[in-house]
């Protein structure tokens, strides 16, 4: 698989994102938005690394609409810090992460879950998966999402429920997600981690690709994880 720009990477994450939680998808001028229907019910827009206009245009979708936000993937997030300024908009947060991960020479077997407490389930539907880790009372303890874009597999919603913690499930989760996917013959797989993410994904090898940074009308709610 050829390098793909960042571009190309945000498309690719958009659409799988949106797939795994069936957010339907439109066109905002060259960007696409994706409307958070088990969230503020209204729309987030996403885009690389916008011009002074582009990021004009995308404030001023968004004050359209109070719920509304704004996604940037850059290296550059003082820069939008000062036009979102410029443009009335706040800071949700920059502490997520775009990441990558090359399956290349990675185990992709199905991993053994050595707890005779823990129940692992997997459920396929077209071209995704949801791994589910419950206790055999069925207590939910950790669970994951993937969904296969273009060549690459999107990976959502990695949760350890607290109680369950530092036993090593996310790790589980995240190998029992690639092994779901492994008859697709994937080569990378993309993810947007929160801080806390990010710990676990560089320890089993993610590399970071971008930083994020959201921004959102006045009033607007903290911590717009696109995570969680």
């Amino acid at each position: 698989m050829g390098e793909a720009s960042l571009g190309e990477l945000l498309g690719i994450w958009v659409e799988g994102w949106a797939s795994t939680r069936r957010y339907p998808v439109r066109d905002v001028g060259a960007f696409k938005a994706v409307e958070l229907t088990d969230k503020t019910g209204d729309w987030e827009a996403f885009a690389v690394h916008p011009t002074a206009r582009e990021f004009a245009d995308l404030a001023s979708f968004v004050t359209e609409s109070q719920p509304r936000i704004v996604t940037i993937l850059t290296d550059d997030v003082a820069a939008y810090r000062a036009l979102a300024q410029e443009h009335g908009l706040i800071e949700l947060g920059a502490d997520q992460e775009l990441m990558i991960m090359d399956f290349e020479g990675k185990d992709v077997e199905a991993p053994w879950l050595n707890d005779d407490e823990l129940k692992l389930t997997t459920e396929y539907e077209d071209h995704s998966a949801t791994v589910t880790v419950r206790t055999t009372d069925g207590v939910l303890a950790a669970q994951g999402h993937v969904a296969v874009t273009q060549g690459y597999a999107v990976f959502d919603r990695i949760i350890t429920e607290p109680a369950f913690r530092r036993r090593g499930l996310g790790s589980f989760v995240m190998r029992a997600l690639t092994a779901a996917m492994s008859e697709h013959r994937l080569d990378q797989g993309l993810l947007i981690a929160s801080v806390d993410g990010q710990h676990l994904y560089h320890h089993l090898g993610w590399s970071d690709v971008s930083a994020v940074v959201i921004f959102a009308n006045p009033g607007a709610s903290k911590g717009a994880s696109l995570s969680d």
